[in-house]
């Protein structure tokens, strides 16, 4: 974690950053004395933990805190106990009162570690996911071929196998309609046919229990005609 730690104490900084200095999962401590010194930093940087005392000149801590649009993690490091429901109310991860104890410190650190770690993992798991969401493979002859979703207009169904027609080409592969619909996500794609599914960004016009897509007229079939027409009603101005 990237920290900052503000003070106008010079003696308070020292004490922050030799406990920093202990705790392994800390990559950096910047350091300063004013909150206008800070806002500068936090601008111009990434911070992910922010040590800050509450009565410091010119800029409090409560008041540097609330005026921050995205601000990091948050421990408040001060003297005195009756600002703490305010610091709390700032979404503060703790409220240490000084002269705390390395084992304090620590746990508070770790506290902040975790909803650290917690957001690396969902960011990391949130990136996996668009980025395999967005194609899928297919066999195609003897070759493993990547269909992006956005390129697929739509898909027919012949038997065993299913015609995957795209803004490029056509793929002809051994699949079930099934299969397909549920590897499509489906806030994109709907079946209108028990041999057809569409890309819905990629229907042209709807008229007479068909739709058009390019030089494509496909029909609707009855059983899945009641789910199209609510889907046409909510885009209808």
């Amino acid at each position: 974690m990237k920290c900052l730690a503000v003070d106008d104490e010079p003696l308070a900084l020292e004490i922050i950053k030799a406990f920093c200095a202990k705790i392994p999962f800390i990559d950096s401590l910047d350091t300063c004395t004013s909150g206008v010194e800070a806002i500068s930093i936090l601008q111009n940087g990434q911070t992910d933990l922010l040590f800050l005392d509450i009565n410091m000149p010119h800029i409090s801590g409560l008041e540097l805190a609330s005026l921050l649009t995205n601000p990091p993690m948050l421990i408040f490091t001060t003297a005195y106990q009756n600002h703490a429901l305010e610091g709390f109310d700032l979404a503060a991860i703790d409220y240490l009162v000084k002269p705390f104890s390395f084992d304090r410190f620590m746990k508070a650190v770790s506290r902040a570690y975790e909803l650290y770690s917690l957001r690396l993992d969902k960011n990391a798991h949130t990136e996996q996911h668009t980025a395999e969401d967005n194609y899928m493979m297919i066999k195609v002859d003897y070759a493993n071929v990547k269909v992006m979703f956005d390129d697929i207009l739509f898909v027919e169904g012949l038997k065993d196998y299913i015609r995957i027609y795209t803004t490029g080409k056509n793929y002809v592969t051994k699949s079930t309609m099934k299969n397909v619909e549920e590897r499509l996500p489906s806030d994109t794609f709907m079946r209108i046919h028990k041999s057809h599914i569409v890309n819905i960004d990629r229907i042209e016009a709807f008229e007479n229990n068909h739709i058009r897509i390019g030089d494509n007229k496909l029909p609707i079939g009855g059983g899945y005609k009641d789910d199209f027409l609510a889907f046409i009603e909510s885009k209808k101005l």
